[in-house]
């Protein structure tokens, strides 16, 4: 899961290029982008950028790539077509690193437990708004947590997949006929229904132009335990995205009026 509003990163554009400069605190952002970047380069060429070059021990170390063509799929009406073909390339993305080559990658950032952690870490914030909409979903979330059992769960019995660990619409990019996908900086095996989890939950895939989760979700032949799991899933990340906006105070707010609010309605509707 990724917040624009703790990026880690630079981006300069070239007419060919793209090159990602790290804060030097993140130099394992970069590490993840360039594994990702060459294991897809060699076992699923042309659905990622093409790895050029990495200064990965530099102070701000930075990761050089193909520039795609392409507009991000974020803020579009996506019909049946654009949502067909973003299945199919994550499809395609899921299964792309075979499992000997899966065995030697790490755990993705912001996995299941991870995000548990930074709830409780969270947690005591919402003592100070007891009674508004959003808070009430809070509780109600915090509630289901408690009962659900997932905190103490093993590792969930699905196959593992090579995850890009980010949701974000904007980093799917339409270019007419297909679906390629940028930014791996949190990259690392996960599983389908947590990867189809953090795009559904995305507050990018609702808060503009709705993405039709039903018809998306179709898309893929989910195993029951996966089923299970995606419904799982999306609650904790439903409850970190309500948490995320109700920080989303000040003067300059980066989401419209009231997200915050929508997004509560979101979180108790998956609870029902």
């Amino acid at each position: 899961m990724s917040s624009d509003q703790w990026s880690t990163h630079g981006v300069e554009l070239g007419s060919r290029s793209a090159i990602k400069r790290f804060r030097g605190e993140h130099r394992e952002q970069a590490e993840r982008e360039w594994r990702a970047l060459t294991l897809l380069a060699r076992y699923a060429p042309g659905l990622a950028p093409e790895p050029w070059d990495a200064d990965l021990d530099a102070p701000e170390p930075s990761v050089v790539m193909s520039r795609l063509s392409g507009e991000p799929l974020r803020g579009r009406s996506l019909d049946d077509g654009h949502i067909k073909a973003l299945a199919a390339t994550l499809s395609r993305l899921y299964v792309a690193v075979p499992p000997d080559a899966l065995a030697a990658v790490p755990r993705r950032p912001g996995h299941q437990q991870q995000l548990i952690a930074q709830i409780r870490s969270w947690t005591p914030q919402t003592q100070a708004r007891a009674g508004d909409e959003v808070s009430r979903a809070v509780n109600r979330g915090l509630a289901w947590l408690d009962d659900s059992g997932i905190e103490t769960a093993d590792q969930p019995d699905v196959p593992p997949v090579f995850g890009p660990g980010d949701g974000n619409l904007a980093n799917y990019l339409w270019d007419g006929s297909e679906v390629r996908v940028v930014d791996f900086e949190d990259s690392g095996v996960s599983d389908r229904a947590f990867e189809l989890a953090e795009i559904t939950e995305h507050v990018a895939s609702w808060v503009d132009q709705p993405l039709d989760i039903e018809t998306f979700l179709e898309q893929f032949e989910l195993t029951a335990a996966e089923s299970l799991r995606l419904k799982d899933c999306r609650r904790p990340l439903a409850l970190v995205w309500l948490f995320l906006l109700s920080f989303d105070k000040g003067d300059k707010p980066r989401n419209p009026p009231g997200t915050a609010e929508r997004q509560a309605g979101r979180l108790l509707k998956l609870l029902n």
